[in-house]
């Protein structure tokens, strides 16, 4: 029996002048709870369903919802061991055909007619995913620095550091690490935009350590190769083709190369690439020139038939 889920029974917002959001909380298939934060939008237009990286969680997508809703309804989803979302018994479960099946769970259980994926790395992976798994449903694609090819270098640093303890007394040491290991990634950050990404990969635990917001066993699966996307994702790629496709690309990038991007980009008539100076993978799209190609697609998007 399919269970629905619905928005909690408790509405949060976010402190200070960032947008407000409800949590919606939706179940698998396989009996976990999943979460996303809702921020409300006009109905009328299709829903930005924005889904994160790796080891990353709804927070990443704050500062987009803030510029977007609520002219946009903006779903910022968790996938199965992040944030709010339930930890998997199995963690074999934590591949991305695994997360799209997930994720057409909460279209169902939403009830969304039309969405637009907006995917950052493995979000970008279950973005093409899913254009194959509902392409009556899915509006447009935003890429955000991945593709079908993945770079060696890009996975083998990945895979260097998924599911490795890490934890920190204070928020500032957290940062302070986060700087110290991601620094040519953000050269030009100042420490309080290291404090900002801190707090959104890293959650209080009960003993008061600022701890990763991750079940650590997501790295069993992505240390085999073949599970960080699947078998021919240029196939998956080209699910987008019928659709307005933004391809975003962190100009140092070690994921995406920009071989690839251009390919991407030739290859699909109603696609787009933009390349963020002095930023490596992964693009945060709330820098300027990111930000505007993602509103100018969203105008592309709206436009009447």
């Amino acid at each position: 029996m399919r269970r629905y889920g619905g928005h909690g029974d408790r509405g949060t917002s976010v402190a200070g002048n960032e947008a407000s959001f409800a949590d919606f909380y939706w179940w698998s298939a396989d009996g976990l709870r999943l979460h996303a934060r809702d921020y409300p939008g006009d109905a009328r237009k299709p829903v930005l369903l924005c889904m994160p990286g790796l080891t990353r969680n709804a927070r990443d997508f704050a500062a987009l919802a803030q510029q977007l809703s609520p002219e946009w309804r903006v779903l910022a989803v968790e996938f199965r061991g992040r944030g709010e979302s339930g930890y998997a018994k199995d963690p074999m479960s934590y591949v991305p055909l695994t997360y799209a099946q997930d994720i057409a769970g909460l279209v169902e259980a939403a009830g969304i007619d039309r969405f637009v994926a907006v995917g950052t790395s493995l979000g970008g992976i279950v973005a093409m995913l899913l254009a194959g798994m509902m392409p009556d449903r899915i509006a447009g694609a935003v890429l955000n620095d991945i593709g079908p090819e993945i770079e060696p270098a890009g996975l083998a640093r990945v895979r260097g550091y998924v599911g490795k303890s890490s934890n920190h007394p204070t928020w500032m040491h957290a940062a302070r690490g986060l700087q110290e290991s991601s620094g040519a990634v953000y050269p030009d950050w100042r420490i309080e935009d290291w404090l900002a990404m801190a707090k959104r990969i890293y959650r209080l635990s009960s003993a008061g350590r600022v701890v990763l917001d991750y079940d650590a066993r997501i790295a069993e699966p992505f240390r085999l190769p073949g599970n960080e996307a699947g078998p021919d994702m240029w196939r998956a790629f080209a699910a987008l083709s019928h659709v307005p496709t933004l391809i975003v690309r962190g100009e140092r990038s070690d994921m995406l190369s920009a071989a690839t991007a251009e390919r991407m980009a030739a290859s699909a008539s109603h696609s787009r690439l933009v390349t963020v100076p002095r930023v490596g993978h992964v693009p945060t799209l709330s820098e300027p020139v990111a930000l505007a190609a993602v509103e100018q697609l969203l105008e592309r998007i709206a436009e009447p038939a």
